[in-house]
């Protein structure tokens, strides 16, 4: 068990605004490159506990760190490779990078992600360039004032006792469905927002403000 360690989860999707993601990370993270994800070493400025892939997008990584070699034909993408080593070694807090970008199935299927370290026990955060996101079910969640939005997106299915407080729109007791998602572009007001869902699981994304 790797204690309440925080496992970063490196892909190899788009990542820009290095400064800012770099503000998330811990001095005891546990680092996990994800095959290209190893193109974001230098600019992140860490080095890894454990790089995982099947190095189809990166050379094979000769260096001592532990590397487990996949194959290029599997179920699992190299990401899902990488979260389900640290759960089995124990992880429940995680970071996932590099998760979002211009191939869409592969954003999609990284969101999914959230999902299923949650149903492990698990608790996640989705960082890219623009915005922070994590799964809410039956949680009550602060958004500060500081985003200049955010948005709760009925995830799974029909979403039951949505509220949202202290907000531009605000929520009592709503319902919320995949085929009307009208929880867009919310903002919080002074002091902070807060969200909750007493049934069914909201993607919730907080965007931060920007300098023009």
């Amino acid at each position: 068990m790797e204690g309440n360690r925080r496992a970063v989860i490196i892909a190899g999707g788009e990542i820009s605004c290095y400064e800012r993601i770099c503000s998330f990370l811990r001095p005891d993270d546990y680092f996990v490159f994800c095959d290209s994800g190893l193109y974001h070493k230098e600019k992140l400025g860490v080095e890894p506990d454990l790089v995982i892939g099947d190095f189809d997008s990166h050379p094979n990584y000769d260096s001592s760190v532990e590397k487990i070699v996949l194959p290029e034909e599997k179920d699992d993408t190299d990401s899902m490779s990488g979260v389900k080593v640290a759960l089995s070694r124990g992880f429940k807090d995680f970071l996932l990078l590099g998760m979002t970008g211009r191939r869409m199935d592969h954003t999609l299927c990284n969101l999914y992600i959230l999902d299923y370290i949650k149903n492990r026990g698990g608790k996640a955060l989705l960082v890219d360039d623009w915005s922070e996101m994590e799964v809410v079910e039956k949680d009550k969640v602060f958004i500060s004032d500081t985003y200049a939005y955010f948005s709760i997106i009925a995830w799974k299915g029909k979403c039951e006792g949505v509220n949202i407080e202290n907000a531009a729109y605000p929520l009592q007791n709503a319902e919320v469905n995949p085929e009307y998602q009208y929880c867009v572009s919310n903002e919080p007001k002074k002091g902070g927002s807060i969200v909750s869902v007493d049934k069914g699981s909201l993607l919730l994304i907080k965007d931060w403000k920007r300098e023009k």
